[in-house]
């Protein structure tokens, strides 16, 4: 069977997603098994894969989704932690003293505080902290996990203390020995390339999540009124941007993400206290009260404004159980200290199931969802909680999490199928494999323009950046070597594009919805999330082309070309925003009498 024909069977079961999920707005828990089965049968009748192995990935997957499904049940349950004991309430508060403006809280919570929580966790963590928590301060459901997906590029690839670096692109590597006799040194080489891109391409990110937000959930639908703020949007980008590509030029890539979001958290906020680049109060923006929602944006988890037994609790004893989050998150993973080898201890594995050659483990001290449970257990005590409000917290969680398995008991199979495809009586590659050759043949020298995109596309099937940079990393070299230019930057744009691939990637979407009770509209937040990841791997990779190029083609180039045409429409829309925003304060002034 010729590469094309191959390509085009190897997307079946993602078209089967973009038909259901996305085109048609099926929720995942009737579009996910289509998917699934579609999958299957290309694994055993095309591709000839033994049934155990099928079976074998479908268990796999389902064990996956056990693990996710746990982590989900530990965020639901410290959000209701707080809101039972009236944490959320002060919380509210303290942003409000920060700024009453949306807009404000929606980048320094899933921007900043999510970047930082991305890189001591990754993995979807983020979403599972940050999403609910932005419902607590009174944001709809759906412009909460919108947000919370749409940040989920710039600090992806330093992730889980740089877990798509340190783990994704090395073994990735690693299986072809002769590249290299230092594949760290190689990898941190990449991730030095990596952070430069990201930090290019993230520039306007905090800048589109605010214009998104005010265009889909705000009464007047306007992306004129997000951005306003530009000037704050852009500062906020490079209070993060700006320590991150330090600390991955300096430090290695641990920690950019971590560092970036806590140093870029502590800037912003003195900044915005100070009045720096804020909205004047007369120009606050909010959403409409919540009767005016449109029914859909709203999750089934409900946050009540519940105050506290004394009646005024502090502000650090409410935040204390977030601070702990990220303490602890940290603590476990630093190769440096010892908890990481204990909470690593305890593995419940699955070796070679059904005799094949897929192991499952889950290690459930090391889970974030543990670290979630141990937090609302002290914040039981911490905020001399009663037990029957506690174990409303409990009895809640459980119901919203339930809600969120039909979903993921498909998605994550399929996926886990769709990965393993390799091995099969018909001799093809694996499905990701075989689809990535169809478009490196028909790219050609434009490969570094499309790089960014399969390394999303990888991500986006799997769920993972990590993933996604084992599976193509060595594929991306190869092609890279092939085509005549310097392969690390092929390995950077694919590790780029992996990391915005978390923004349309289905089964995050699922977890990111149903942490806050949004199940059944998947669909429609990455319909949201589809432009900006667009955008990322668009600009990243055009960046790309004219940095690999330009010894050859000059600076000049196609790729330099469309990375000025996507800057030059983002300043030309900010400044006729501007004027326009000008104007209207004019006439106000002519109209308006004396």
């Amino acid at each position: 069977m010729n590469t094309g024909m191959l390509a085009f069977l190897s997307l079946l079961p993602i078209i089967a997603v973009a038909i259901f999920l996305v085109g048609l707005r099926w929720p995942a828990s009737k579009a996910m098994p289509i998917s699934y089965l579609v999958a299957i049968g290309l694994a055993l009748f095309v591709w000839e894969v033994p049934g155990v192995n099928v079976a074998a990935a479908s268990l796999h997957g389902l064990f996956t989704a056990g693990t996710l499904l746990y982590i989900i049940f530990g965020a639901i349950l410290l959000l209701n932690t707080l809101q039972e004991s009236g944490g959320i309430k002060t919380i509210r508060q303290g942003f409000i003293d920060i700024s009453p403006d949306r807009r404000i809280q929606v980048i320094i919570v899933a921007w900043l505080f999510g970047s930082f929580i991305e890189g001591s966790a990754g993995f979807g963590t983020p979403a599972a902290v940050a999403v609910p928590l932005m419902v607590g301060l009174g944001f709809p459901a759906m412009a909460a996990v919108v947000a919370g997906m749409i940040i989920q590029s710039t600090p992806v690839s330093f992730g889980a203390v740089g877990t798509p670096m340190l783990v994704g692109v090395h073994s990735g590597l690693s299986a072809d020995t002769s590249l290299t006799n230092d594949f760290l040194a190689l990898t941190i080489n990449i991730a030095e390339k990596v952070s430069i891109l990201h930090m290019i391409a993230g520039t306007l990110v905090p800048l589109i999540v605010v214009a998104f937000m005010t265009r889909f959930f705000g009464k007047n639908k306007s992306f004129t009124e997000g951005l306003k703020i530009w000037k704050f949007a852009l500062f906020s980008a490079f209070a993060m941007t700006i320590p991150y590509v330090i600390v991955a030029n300096t430090l290695g890539p641990e920690f950019p993400s971590m560092a970036g979001g806590l140093i870029g958290l502590a800037i912003v906020i003195y900044a915005a206290k100070k009045g720096l680049f804020m909205p004047k109060e007369d120009e606050i923006w909010d959403f409409e009260e919540k009767s005016k929602w449109d029914p859909e944006w709203s999750g089934k988890l409900e946050i009540k404004d519940i105050v506290h037994k004394s009646g005024n609790m502090s502000m650090v004893k409410a935040w204390t159980p977030y601070i702990l989050i990220g303490l602890f998150l940290v603590l476990t993973r630093l190769q440096s200290l010892p908890f990481m080898e204990w909470t690593q201890s305890w593995t419940l594995k699955w070796e070679n199931i059904f005799g094949s050659d897929i192991t499952t483990s889950f290690q459930p001290l090391y889970s974030p969802g543990s670290i979630f449970i141990l937090v609302s257990v002290i914040t039981y005590f911490l905020h001399g909680m009663n037990g029957k409000a506690y174990g409303r917290a409990w009895s809640q969680s459980g119901k919203t999490m339930l809600s969120a398995s039909t979903a993921l008991i498909f998605t994550v199979p399929m996926v886990q199928v769709f990965l393993n495809t390799g091995g099969g009586a018909a001799g093809y590659d694996r499905m990701p494999i075989e689809l990535a050759n169809a478009v490196a043949a028909l790219t050609g020298d434009f490969w570094p323009i499309f790089a960014t995109f399969i390394g999303g596309l990888g991500a986006f099937i799997a769920g993972s950046n990590t993933v996604s940079n084992m599976m193509f990393s060595l594929f991306q070299y190869d092609v890279g070597s092939q085509i005549g230019v310097d392969p690390t930057w092929i390995v950077a744009l694919q590790a780029v594009g992996g990391a915005a691939g978390n923004m349309v990637c289905v089964h995050n979407v699922v977890a990111a919805s149903a942490v806050v009770g949004l199940v059944g509209k998947e669909g429609t937040v990455i319909r949201k999330t589809l432009l900006p990841f667009a955008y990322y791997s668009l600009f990243a990779g055009s960046l790309g082309y004219a940095i690999v190029w330009f010894s050859e083609k000059g600076w000049f180039n196609t790729g330099s070309i469309i990375a000025m045409l996507i800057a030059a429409g983002a300043i030309y829309i900010i400044a006729t925003n501007q004027r326009r925003a000008n104007l209207l304060v004019n006439n106000s002034g002519i109209n308006t009498p004396k």
